[in-house]
């Protein structure tokens, strides 16, 4: 759902871009002669810029803060600081107390036999220069968390924000500008023209979070420059809940997770897949939550707004479309309000819609729910599995035989079990897409390889060995060691 500005939409916009494409051209030949002059920053440095990055985090608080009202009319500012500066936080931390480790030299094995005393081992290199393509829904914690491994890994990024929020990219040009040499990292704010033109530079390698269409395009642009890609593109997550799993805990941590900025999050619990009989029971539960828990939900601060009118619209059109193909629509929330002027809604559960409705083929991005029933665990995970790999999955049991062939028969990016979103927020656990919700990691040390080159190294000892063999002309000494291998 993020940079949807790369095919359509406001060409009015695009005779501004041209100074835009510009400063990304020059942006670029300087942080490429930068990473020439020095390709390999050491653990010190590395450290030095994350320290940076984690002291501009905390000192822009309530810069941040400001920015996602701004763009959402909406955004509680506690929610700002757990979901979008925190995180970046603690993944930096986490990368300064295991990065020294990372960057070690892995050795291999070499055979004395052949190789005397000569050692091989793999080193991970920084790539050079790596561009990053934010979304509009996470524009901080995605523009931010990936710049913990790139700069970890040892590279120079450029940022290109979403234009669909325009507060937050230009909190982040300053916030960036203020912290860092553009050498290192620099942010370049624009729109549709601006978009397609970054995705078709010569990067060393390309992040790319968003829609899986707008995914399919940068990925084609990166290809003409083989650049390699990460991409992060979301679909539609479910939930499976067993049966005995049918209770006030799965549902607080399902229309919990909704609450996250009203369901705008590319892990979001997308559908519910709940047992026939016990169909009924979650609706009651789940409006004995939001009347116990969140009873005034649309009309309070903790409410995020929608990111703008076009998506304000389509959420109303897909449960219009519900309704109309007679779909049963609860609203959670007695006498919610939705509200054009600060786009703010109530969550919704749709139940039992049909797989032609545009809530059970679009990434919703929203606070609906569609609720699917289904009488075997078998015909969860086909369901499931018929459909294309989501960014995530979520499964619901007391008993760990359905966890276990749930997580055993379904592909997905990641799984988080009894709960809902969890691990994408660990910094340590890697994170990533599968088929059509993506493909690469970022976090943990799978975020520092992805934005590694890994080179194997061999240094020749000083003692006799094989590598003269291996010269023309051919001669005895080879054949004694080959024949042996034809018996």
């Amino acid at each position: 759902m993020g940079q949807e500005g790369f095919i359509k939409r406001d060409k009015a916009k695009s005779g501004n871009d041209l100074n835009n494409i510009n400063a990304l051209h020059t942006a670029f030949k300087r942080q490429k002669a930068a990473f020439l002059a020095h390709m390999y920053p050491s653990f010190e440095e590395r450290k030095a810029n994350l320290e940076a990055l984690c002291g501009m985090m905390i000192s822009n608080r309530e810069r941040i803060r400001k920015a996602l009202v701004e763009d959402f009319k909406v955004h509680h500012g506690l929610a700002t600081d757990l979901l979008e500066t925190l995180e970046v936080v603690d993944r930096a931390v986490y990368f300064m107390t295991n990065l020294e480790k990372w960057m070690s030299d892995e050795v291999r094995e070499s055979d004395p036999n052949l190789w005397g005393n000569g050692k091989a081992f793999m080193r991970y290199q920084p790539k050079g220069v790596i561009g990053n393509m934010v979304p509009w829904n996470y524009p901080i914690d995605i523009a931010f968390g990936p710049l913990v491994d790139m700069l970890s890994a040892g590279n120079r990024v450029i940022i290109k924000p979403s234009d669909l929020g325009p507060a937050c990219s230009e909190a982040m040009r300053a916030m960036i500008s203020e912290t860092f040499d553009p050498d290192v990292v620099t942010v370049v704010s624009g729109g549709i023209e601006l978009a397609r033109a970054f995705a078709t530079l010569r990067w060393d390698h390309l992040m790319y979070t968003g829609s899986t269409a707008i995914g399919r395009e940068v990925m084609k642009a990166a290809a003409e420059n083989l650049v390699p890609v990460t991409l992060e593109l979301g679909g539609k997550s479910p939930v499976i809940i067993n049966d005995d799993a049918v209770d006030m805990n799965s549902v607080t941590q399902v229309i919990g997770t909704k609450t996250n900025k009203n369901g705008q999050l590319c892990i979001s619990a997308d559908y519910c897949l709940v047992p026939r009989k016990r169909m009924g029971d979650f609706v009651k539960l789940a409006k004995q939550y939001v009347h116990n828990h969140i009873p005034n939900y649309s009309r309070t601060e903790h409410c995020t707004g929608i990111i703008n009118e076009h998506h304000f619209d389509r959420l109303l059109n897909m449960l219009n479309q519900a309704r109309d193909e007679g779909c049963q629509i609860v609203e959670l929330e007695e006498n919610g309000i939705v509200d054009r002027v600060t786009r703010k809604m109530p969550i919704f559960l749709v139940l039992d819609p049909s797989d032609d409705l545009d809530i059970m083929k679009e990434e919703i991005f929203g606070p609906i729910v569609p609720v699917k029933p289904y009488d075997t665990i078998d015909e969860a995970i086909a369901y499931v599995n018929a459909g294309e790999r989501p960014l995530s999955l979520y499964i619901f049991s007391r008993e760990q035989a359905p966890i276990d062939r749930v997580i055993t028969e379904t592909t997905s990016g990641g799984v988080s079990v009894n709960c809902c979103t969890i691990h994408g927020a660990l910094p340590s656990l890697g994170f990533g897409g599968s088929g059509m919700s993506g493909m690469g990691y970022h976090h943990g040390i799978e975020g520092f390889r992805e934005f590694s080159k890994l080179r194997g190294i061999f240094v020749r000892g000083d003692q006799p060995d094989f590598t003269e063999l291996t010269f023309a002309p051919y001669g005895e000494k080879l054949a004694e060691f080959i024949d042996p291998w034809f018996g």
